[in-house]
Order: structure tokens, then sequence, then C-alpha cells
């Protein structure tokens, strides 16, 4: 059986991808493993795709698959997840930051703790100072939320077992956020430190408007991971404080009138009553959820089985 899967997304590198499947195959004659590339180039305009098509034919190891369009790497993982045949499978980006030899001691840890997962941790992140300050407070904070204590959620070298990692169902930015994911499913989930460099061609794709565009996306994984079996209990507090004010404000209304101050014309009583109906429709929202949810019978399908008898 193939024991390794080596998934790469690849968008306008060009430059790299020789030098890249060389140092792999560099690191893998002192691994001893037998393994696959298996390239996702993720829409790229420059001559990655015409490159990648060159080394598949003269490497039977190497796998190609391509998007018409830039669909974004979350789609592109998906897709290696879908087409890898090893044991385990290995993600790293391709811009030669991510150094292959470091696979070796992530699978050592995933086989030796019996984890499911090893993210890699560059703790001496070849990267401009603004983006190592933006990544270390990102990951504070989402550590913080979600308790678990991962210092480089994002790291693109990571090591999954093919079970993990082909329960993935990743869209948008949760290639974020997958250690969370896999956490929140039951996975074992742990971290090692890794060498990392600095960027040898082109130029980075991290922008910085990516800043405003982790917050929906740290707020959308937090309403998964947190209230997707349980939606009544997101909308009904949030509907039960909206309620709560309304409810204050008439109250306070009230007492005026009994004190014979005329209260029709005030603007408070309008938005009194436009926050108890708002309260109200926020909790029923989240009852309906809540009924949707076991009707559907989400909460069983989204446990992943530690076994399934096979007769």
């Amino acid at each position: 059986m193939l024991e390794v899967s080596i998934i790469i997304p690849v968008f306008n590198e060009e430059e790299s991808l020789k030098e890249l499947n060389e140092n792999i195959a560099q690191s893998f004659k002192a691994f001893r493993k037998s393994y696959e590339l298996v390239f996702v180039d993720d829409g790229s305009t420059d001559s990655s795709l015409e490159i990648l098509q060159r080394l598949e034919k003269s490497h039977p190891n190497i796998g190609v698959f391509s998007f018409r369009k830039q669909m974004g790497k979350s789609q592109a993982l998906t897709l290696g997840f879908q087409k890898a045949k090893g044991e385990y499978i290995v993600t790293m980006d391709a811009d030669l930051q991510d150094d292959p030899k470091n696979i070796n001691p992530l699978f050592a840890k995933l086989t030796r703790h019996n984890l499911d997962m090893v993210t890699g941790w560059r703790k001496n992140r070849q990267d401009s100072p603004f983006k190592v300050l933006s990544s270390k407070v990102f990951n504070s904070i989402v550590s913080y939320l979600f308790k678990l204590k991962i210092h480089d959620l994002n790291s693109g070298l990571k090591i999954y077992s093919a079970d993990l990692a082909k329960s993935l169902n990743l869209y948008g930015g949760m290639y974020r956020f997958i250690p969370i994911i896999a956490y929140d499913m039951g996975f074992r989930v742990g971290e090692k430190e890794i060498s990392h460099h600095a960027r040898k061609y082109g130029k980075s794709k991290y922008k910085f408007s990516k800043i405003f565009t982790d917050i929906p996306d740290l707020v959308t994984i937090y309403f998964l991971t947190k209230y997707t079996r349980r939606p009544l209990h997101f909308f009904g507090k949030f509907g039960g404080i909206i309620f709560s004010l309304g409810s204050i404000v008439l109250l306070y209304l009230f007492y005026l009138r009994i004190m014979g101050e005329k209260i029709g014309d005030r603007p408070l009583l309008l938005l009194g009553i436009l926050l108890i109906i708002t309260g109200v429709q926020t909790i029923f929202t989240g009852l309906i959820a809540d009924l949707i949810v076991n009707l559907t019978g989400k909460k069983t399908q989204d446990t992943p089985l530690r076994y399934e008898t096979t007769h």
C-alpha cells in the first residue's frame, strides 16, 4: 500500500516547482517511505501547469489536477484529499518555504503519540514582521476561543491520517482552521516545531485585506464548531438579550405613563417594540434551526465513527 501522499496546492509558482520536486525526492531517500505527489493547480496564469505536466510525464509518482479558474486553497486541498491514495497525507506549500525534511519528524510524532494530525510550528518564521505579528495575534485569539493550544494554525506543512483528511469538508477560508475543525470532530491533534525558509522566488500571495477576511471566517468557524448541533443556544442567547432590552425600555415607558406622562409620540416606544419583535424572531430562528438539525439527523452524521462493525 502507498504510504504517503503529498498534496501541494499551486498558484503561479513556476520558478519553484522543479526544485521543490527535487527537494522532496532527496528528503525521501532518508525517509524511506513510498510516496506520491498530488499537485493541484488552482487556475495558475503563468506556466505552472505546463511545468507540472512535464514533471508528470517523467515521474510516475506525480499526479496533476488543475482548476479552470482560481477556486481557493480550501477547494484545492479538498480535491487533493479526495485523490490521495496514501495511508498518511501531507500538505505543504509550493513556494519552497516549507522544508520537506520536516516530514520525517512530523510523521514520527504522529505515529509515536498515536495522533491523527500534526501541524508544523514555524517557530522562527522567515516572513515580514507584519505578517509574523498578525499571525501571532490571530493564533492567540483562536487558541483562546477554542481552547486548543496551537501556535501556528495556518502552517502549510501538516501530516494527517487518511481517515481525518478525507473527513474534512473545506470551503472558503476554512483551511486556516483545519486543526480546530479536526479537534472538534474528535480527532487527536498535535504540533511539532519545523524549520522555515524565506521566500526564494516570486511574491507572497498574502494580502493586507486577509486580516479583514479572517474575521468573518473566524465567526463562521466559531458558530460551526460551537453551535452547529445546538443553534438555539446561539440564537436564543442573543434573542434573549435583545428581548430583555426591549422589555426594559417598555417597562420604563409604562412607569412614565403611570406617572401621567404621554408616551405615544416618543421614539423610545417604537425602539422598545422593535427590540421585542426582533428578540422574539431571533429566538424562533434558533428554535427552527434546532428542529431542522434534529429532523435531518445532522447530529449523528457529523460525528466521525471511531469503530464500525464489518458484519
